[in-house]
């Protein structure tokens, strides 16, 4: 014989309202500028002792008021010195695959670390303290839209061809204990961290798939970057980002 419960009731009834707020998650929408955004690209690795200058240069980009609209960097860390001692738990071997892509694509002379791409062009102007000039050209106007784990964007340009939209969850504020190889006994703070990156194809310049783990990433302070490109290239033509609040 089963008895009425109020109480398991207004369980029920509560997980119900609650059950369409948790499945739909959070929206947000991300437009370019009217100029062309420039994106800024560090590899990087915690096992390189050269690199916390150059993590710590990109950190600073947080509050830059550029940032989104005229700046999108990224920390692509890279598994390739994962060997001399300390592995790098943000490191991937696709990182390492698209620094190598670069050289291959005659962006960069070569692979090493720490490494910066401009706009698909190879940057040593941090190494003399230079400043970082963006260019003044315009292009057409690359929205995103995320909700939950969906995203869907337009590039608006006029003449229709196949182009790449490429997204990248970004982690902040992580830091990691470094116990040995090249920084043993230092304390690594990280931004812009490429924690996750994919890549549609499209004909008319419009996309939409998931990406779970812009939901699922434990990381607590999180952005996502998006830029367009040619299928046969890794220069981007637009980009445009944001930050994922909590």
């Amino acid at each position: 014989m089963s008895f009425f419960n109020p109480t398991r009731l207004v369980l029920l009834l509560s997980l119900a309202l609650l059950l369409p707020t948790v499945q739909a998650g959070k929206s947000y929408e991300f437009t370019s500028g009217k100029g062309r955004a420039t994106t800024i690209e560090l590899f990087t690795s915690e096992g390189c002792s050269s690199c916390p200058p150059a993590d710590a240069w990109l950190s600073r980009l947080k509050r830059d008021p550029r940032l989104w609209k005229q700046i999108v960097p990224m920390a692509f860390h890279v598994d390739y010195w994962d060997y001399i001692g300390w592995s790098d738990r943000f490191a991937s071997p696709a990182n390492s695959a698209r620094q190598k892509t670069h050289q291959q694509q005659g962006n960069i002379r070569s692979v090493y670390t720490p490494g910066f791409v401009v706009d698909g062009k190879e940057w040593r102007g941090w190494f003399r303290q230079g400043a970082l000039t963006l260019p003044e050209t315009g292009t057409a106007a690359l929205k995103v839209n995320i909700n939950g784990s969906e995203i869907s964007a337009d590039y608006a340009a006029k003449a229709r061809e196949p182009l790449v939209l490429n997204v990248a969850l970004l982690g902040f504020d992580l830091s990691n204990q470094v116990s040995s190889g090249e920084n043993s006994g230092r304390r690594l703070q990280h931004d812009f961290v490429v924690l996750q990156q994919k890549a549609m194809l499209s004909g008319n310049g419009s996309w939409q798939f998931e990406l779970p783990a812009i939901v699922e990433s434990p990381v607590a302070t999180k952005g996502l970057a998006a830029w367009v490109s040619h299928p046969d290239s890794l220069k981007p033509i637009q980009a445009t980002g944001g930050w994922l609040t909590n």
